[in-house]
């Protein structure tokens, strides 16, 4: 399988031209005034209008738009200012290895050591957070397959003005296990979005690369109205062919404009229109398919409350073009999804459902998918706590009539218990389980399509507050 290069930094640098053009006609919008007269000794002449106090009336981004994941911290457990370092060990067993590449069920043991770092720094206009977390797998029998890991994470919001917000995340992982995503990093699992990237297909065990990322920036015009911008990207790249048969890399771009409207406390009703450009790369050559949407949304998220709920819905239009000789498969169709999350003190949710065209996340093209997901945390004492997490995945592919294969459904859940000693030591236990079934994707065996995996990962941790 050849990769397939993207140039993300022609992809990143359209994308911040383009809204910093439209920031920069925004911040004129938003500081541009008529002639006044000569103001009164005293006076503020930088003051806000009266009408919209931009503490009190700053409305958000529903979660529809913002491209991000529901958190699943509780609430005791929120921080914000502090310099966070870690260094955990991992040991699993897992009982399928190889998956559809071996012939058989293989069973093995995996050492991993992983270093982390943390940082989350808020102030009246900006809040950063930053993971990052290199570290080392070995297996006890395959050692042919040990491997860096390197998972990395950075959010970041910015108030260019009173009017104006600048948000940006990107994520990094290179790895070849799947089990690897460290628990220092894993503040939330289910996506809210409307363009997210489809990580429902990747074998557990295979070397592979997935970088994604969004930019977007919104402008308050009005006490309740909003209006905003954003483009996303994902990129997905399989290592070596022969730990993932029969799949392909793919990629997306898409973006997405908005306007939202603020009636009652807290509920958001808008419109949007979406575009994306889903690529995959099959050993056959390449698939594209274009997709674009006008939807609609509600929300309702109060400000005093740590819950949301979110619709979406609408037609979407999608044109695929396929490689032989030229075909191209054109279609109408709706889309729609809901999403909810909310954080107690000792308790939080999350859930969400789309029924959605989405990248083929190893596919040979793009998918319909249907899925839904679920997290759920709960603080047993004050030390102790646990979560239970799960998915579901219906893909199927686009062109499947013409490309006769790789449609199919994916099932995994989770279950851990974390326990914390001390001040600096943390014990987290956990079982997952991956059922993956897709026709005529090799990397997957119609045979043993499962694999459980248990784990025990001891860290010790060290948090210092910044500015103090």
């Amino acid at each position: 399988m050849t990769l397939r290069p993207i140039s993300l930094t022609r992809q990143l640098l359209i994308a911040s031209v383009g809204l910093s053009l439209f920031s920069g006609m925004i911040w004129g919008q938003a500081n541009e005034a008529p002639a006044q007269q000569p103001a009164a000794a005293g006076a503020d002449n930088n003051a806000v209008p009266p009408a919209f106090n931009p503490d009190a009336d700053r409305m958000t981004t529903p979660p529809p738009l913002n491209g991000l994941i529901y958190p699943i911290t509780l609430g005791s457990q929120e921080r914000s200012n502090y310099l966070r370092t870690a260094l955990s060990f991992t040991s699993g067993y897992t009982d399928n290895l190889l998956g559809g590449t071996g012939g058989h069920p293989v069973s093995d043991i995996t050492y991993s050591v992983a270093p982390v770092i943390g940082l989350d720094e808020t102030t009246t206009r900006m809040h950063l957070l930053l993971n990052y977390a290199p570290g080392y797998t070995f297996y006890q029998k395959t050692s042919a397959r040990n491997e860096a890991d390197q998972d990395a994470s950075v959010e970041f919001g910015y108030r260019l003005s009173p009017h104006v917000t600048l948000s940006a995340h990107d994520s990094f992982q290179k790895s070849s296990n799947v089990f690897n995503q460290s628990a220092d990093l894993a503040g939330g699992v289910v996506p809210a979005g409307i363009q997210t990237a489809n990580a429902s297909v990747i074998p557990p065990f295979a070397s592979y690369l997935n970088n994604s990322g969004n930019v977007g920036i919104s402008y308050q015009f009005g006490l309740n109205d909003m209006v905003g911008a954003s483009g996303a990207f994902s990129n997905l790249y399989f290592l070596d062919s022969a730990q993932a048969p029969g799949l392909a890399d793919s990629s997306s771009q898409g973006g997405l404009a908005f306007y939202s409207h603020r009636f009652g406390q807290g509920q958001y009703l808008g419109l949007t229109y979406s575009f994306q450009r889903l690529l995959s790369f099959p050993t056959f050559g390449k698939i594209e398919t274009m997709a674009h949407a006008p939807l609609g949304f509600y929300s309702f998220t109060p400000a005093s409350s740590k819950i949301s709920i979110s619709f979406f819905g609408g037609p979407q239009y999608s044109d695929t073009t396929l490689p032989f000789p030229l075909l191209a498969e054109k279609s109408w169709g709706g889309t729609g999804g809901t999403s909810l999350g909310w954080q107690g003190r000792l308790t939080s949710l999350a859930l969400s459902y789309a029924h959605v065209i989405s990248g083929g996340g190893g596919l040979s093209s793009a998918v319909h998918q249907d899925s839904g997901s679920l997290s759920v945390r709960q603080q047993i004492v004050k030390t102790l706590n646990a979560s239970v997490t799960g998915a579901y995945a219906q893909n199927n592919a686009i062109g499947s009539a013409q490309l006769g294969t790789t449609s199919g459904h994916s099932i995994s859940g989770s279950a851990s218990i974390h326990q914390t000693i001390g001040e600096h030591i943390d014990v987290t236990l956990e079982y997952a389980r991956i059922h993956q079934s897709y026709s005529g994707v090799q990397a997957f065996s119609t045979s043993t399509p499962d694999t459980n995996h248990e784990s025990i990962s001891i860290s010790y941790h060290f948090s210092r507050p910044l500015g103090r």
